[in-house]
């Protein structure tokens, strides 16, 4: 309840703000990172296991956590924020104002603010960008939904930009604030679909220094960045090199991290985390395995379901797809029951006051039969599949990595069981998302991070359930999910619009457009121990890529950990946990 009131109180702090005319307010000061350490050092190298190689490192092509944190390294926001009291801050823009109906929102541009190339980042770069966004012909979809609120932004000058909104939605400084801004003169001449690996000109604190297609891409640390001498970045963005390294396998990846290829691994599956952590290396603390706990939003992850495909239209067979799942199992003997059984899409909702109202779906063949033959399916007595109309109950579950083969092994038996065929269709990450962007599957494996800013029209608004490269990939529809989505967007009281996502949310557990899996509610790490950090590790709302701004390389550590590895001797221990709460004082 204590951490659950100070968001809240941080989030209403924030949105009241808005009644005041110019920003910052009158008396603002700049303030140093509340997590950044004072003691942090410049230099060195932080090499970071990725995922597989990505189809692009733009962000707003491709919305994968990877592209986010290289984009957000590249490229400058007009805003930016505390990440203590989630108050607004200056960031490419000095001064902003809001007008009393909240529709209105003018920047002013600071004059420090610099490309790359020496060139000052100008009103027409801003506005430039906002429509290369909203043109039709890019496939930039979830960040349309935001822009599309506004009217076309007005340059007033060559520093001042007005934003005029449609409609007063607690989002709009947000969306103005959070906008990465392009260079117009680097980029107007190009198809921005493939602007995807090369992006000379930049405004970020790292610019894109080397690429190796399919193995690894390279940033490297800019002492030219406009905003390196502000305070407020003070002991953040130490390392000199960040190395983003790529394998289609997580095995793969695991193997390179212990020889030490890789210096920093998070992990995401309960098998590596606790049956393949053992050994010198980690018995001697060369390689240091910590759980983080902080207020970092936990997201959800199921089974996505295309709605828009038969036989997947119809609620009862979705429900009974999920009866059919049997995740008791996949917890006990694949998980060693690290997890707890996701029943909501929005988690972070609930609180024993709040007690989150949903079942648990079980494992239950009995009722999923009976669902499948209300719906019509009856069994052929010679091949044991149901069919209906003729056809034969087939589908494919597309996949992007072979770790999942063993839980889609369980489930494919009990589908069988009942009389449905599964097939398994592996490809890799960029074809996958080739097929997510065309909606080209039957049910695929979707992971989705939380939000401290819960909005949920991109995922559920019936009107993205069409938009090519959107975040509805289920092509989920509903009426009422949309009235809700429309109230809340002018509703600034943030416990009113938790109680119409809790809504949202008993709407999205009846109807099925994911079957639901699992979740923690911590963060796991591994990491060679040659690294410094402040003592909360990840900050208070950050996951495993704070790492990359908020550590450093430390030479004596890394000096003592070869040391150590040359005489086959232990470290000290570090922290096997760390509670935010535990450890940060103001």
């Amino acid at each position: 309840m204590k951490n659950w009131l100070l968001l809240l109180l941080f989030l209403l702090s924030v949105l009241t703000s808005f009644t005041d005319d110019d920003f910052p307010v009158k008396g603002w000061k700049e303030s140093a990172n509340p997590f950044a350490s004072p003691a942090a050092e410049i230099g060195g190298e932080l090499t970071v296991y990725s995922g597989p190689y990505p189809r692009s490192l733009n962000y707003l092509l491709d919305t994968s956590v990877l592209s986010a944190n290289v984009f957000g390294n590249l490229f400058d926001t007009l805003l930016g924020m505390n990440p203590l009291t989630f108050e607004f801050e200056p960031g490419i823009a000095v001064r902003w104002s809001i007008s009393e109906d909240k529709k209105t929102i003018t920047v002013h541009l600071d004059p420090k603010a610099t490309w790359s190339d020496g060139q000052p980042i100008t009103a027409a770069d801003v506005v430039w960008t906002w429509n290369a966004i909203l043109d039709p012909k890019n496939l930039t979809g979830p960040h349309k939904v935001d822009l599309e609120r506004f009217e076309p932004p007005e340059q007033l000058d060559d520093r001042s930009i007005r934003f005029t909104a449609k409609e007063a939605h607690w989002k709009n400084l947000l969306t103005v604030a959070g906008l990465n801004v392009l260079p117009e003169h680097a980029m107007a001449t190009q198809d921005f679909n493939k602007i995807n690996f090369e992006f000379p000109v930049v405004s970020g604190p790292y610019r894109l220094a080397e690429l190796k297609e399919g193995f690894f891409s390279r940033l490297e640390r800019r002492k030219d960045w406009w905003q390196r001498d502000f305070l407020r970045n003070k002991g953040i963005g130490n390392f000199s090199s960040l190395r983003f390294m790529y394998f289609q396998e997580r095995d793969n990846a695991f193997d390179a991290f212990k020889k030490g290829t890789v210096d920093f691994f998070p992990v995401y599956t309960a098998h590596q985390w606790v049956k393949q952590t053992s050994g010198d290396r980690f018995d001697r603390n060369w390689i240091v395995k910590q759980k983080v706990q902080n207020y970092n939003p936990i997201g959800f992850q199921g089974f996505a379901i295309n709605m828009r495909r038969p036989p997947f239209a119809d609620v009862r067979v979705r429900k009974a797809l999920a009866l059919l799942l049997n995740r008791e199992k996949m917890n006990s003997a694949l998980m060693y029951n690290q997890y707890f059984l996701h029943r909501s899409y929005f988690e972070d909702l609930y609180s024993p006051e709040h007690p989150c109202p949903n079942p648990v779906v079980p494992f239950d063949k009995t009722a999923a039969r009976e669902l499948l033959k209300e719906a019509g399916w009856t069994a052929n007595p010679e091949t044991g599949l149901l069919e209906k109309d003729g056809k034969p109950f087939r589908f494919t579950f597309l996949t992007r990595d072979s770790s999942s083969d063993r839980f889609l092994v369980i489930y494919k038996e009990d589908l069988k069981d009942v009389g449905i065929e599964l097939d398994i269709a592996q490809k890799d990450w960029s074809a996958w998302m080739k097929d997510m962007d065309e909606y080209n599957f039957d049910m695929t494996w979707a992971a989705w991070g939380g939000s401290v800013w819960r909005d949920p029209e991109s995922q559920w608004s019936g009107r993205e359930a069409d938009r090519p490269a959107g975040q509805n990939i289920t092509g989920f529809k509903n009426a009422r999910v949309d009235e809700l989505i429309a109230q809340q967007r002018t509703e600034f009281d943030l416990e009113k619009r938790n109680e119409i996502c809790r809504e949202i949310d008993s709407i999205l557990v009846q109807e099925f457009p994911y079957i639901l899996l699992w979740n923690i509610n911590y963060t796991r790490l591994l990491y060679w121990n040659k690294f410094a950090m402040p003592a909360t590790v990840l900050g208070k709302y950050g996951d495993e890529s704070a790492a990359y701004s908020l550590w450093w390389f430390d030479e004596d550590s890394a000096a003592d950990l070869d040391e150590a590895v040359s005489e086959n001797r232990s470290l000290p221990r570090h922290p096997e946990t760390v509670i935010f709460d535990d450890v940060f004082r103001r």
